[in-house]
């Protein structure tokens, strides 16, 4: 009982379902994990083996007409798995954050930034708009954003994509939410933004103790960041383990697979780095 409480998500005997024009498809099956207070859990797997799904269900965002959710997701011992849209509504952002892959998809492209930031702390709160505006500004300086009163006033177009992926994660954090799923945050960014943004998800961790189910196809990321790793495969996880166990010890065939091809890859781009 108590390790269920100290719990802020738990993931129970998860399976997703989708209907094709070939029958249903299963996508993620037998999914259990938990996150505690302050925890990074690393979830790792080739593109395609449902981590994505996973965090959309989490959600709650997939389409009902066309996919099938079982088992349980409970967030800070509420259930999210059925729960109507007017409450998971409220949730989303307040309780728990998502800081998407691509951020250009996560704006608005006709709104400025100020606008979509601003509207998202007042829909969660009951501050008037010079108070939200205060917050956005400060969650902006948080993430070292330059001149954050003038980003507000900018539209998405007008930032690079390392700019507004920090302008997610300020977003993200600044209603100090239980849980912030990153679905692989650093992608699209180049080397020295993505080290600034996997700093600002730490310090969030850290100082703000939201827990973190960091998402990603880059182990060098997972193994900077995760306390544990779950390793993904066709939809179930395959090995779950202590960041320092998982890179020294694996057990799973596909985990080694796994960490082979990184140590290739890396190998491969110091020769050309070198060139």
């Amino acid at each position: 009982m108590g390790a269920d409480q100290s719990n802020v998500l738990q993931v129970k005997d998860l399976h997703v379902q989708v209907k094709t024009k070939d029958g249903v498809k299963p996508l993620v099956q037998e999914m259990n994990f938990e996150l505690k207070r302050g925890q990074v859990l690393g979830l790792v797997g080739e593109s395609g083996c449902g981590k994505t799904v996973t965090s959309m269900s989490i959600f709650q965002l997939l389409d009902r007409k066309t996919t099938t959710i079982e088992g349980s997701i409970t967030l800070q011992g509420r259930e999210l798995n059925g729960l109507a849209e007017k409450e998971m509504w409220k949730i989303r952002g307040k309780d728990i954050a998502f800081i998407m892959q691509n951020p250009m998809n996560a704006f608005t492209p006709v709104f400025t930034i100020g606008h979509q930031f601003i509207e998202t702390i007042r829909s969660h709160t009951e501050w008037n708009k010079k108070q939200a505006t205060e917050l956005a500004i400060e969650a902006m300086q948080h993430v070292n954003l330059p001149n954050p009163a003038n980003l507000l006033k900018s539209y998405p177009f007008q930032l690079s994509g390392g700019m507004l992926q920090r302008v997610m994660i300020a977003i993200a954090a600044c209603l100090h939410p239980a849980v912030i799923i990153a679905d692989e945050p650093t992608t699209a960014l180049d080397v020295n933004n993505q080290k600034k943004v996997l700093y600002h998800l730490d310090k969030i961790r850290s100082e703000y103790g939201s827990a973190i189910l960091l998402i990603s196809h880059d182990l060098g990321v997972i193994s900077e960041m995760a306390d544990e790793v779950a390793v993904m495969k066709n939809g179930r996880i395959v090995e779950k383990a202590d960041v320092f166990q998982l890179f020294d010890e694996p057990q799973h065939e596909y985990t080694k697979k796994l960490l082979n091809a990184r140590s290739q890859i890396h190998f491969d781009e110091s020769l050309i780095h070198f060139a």
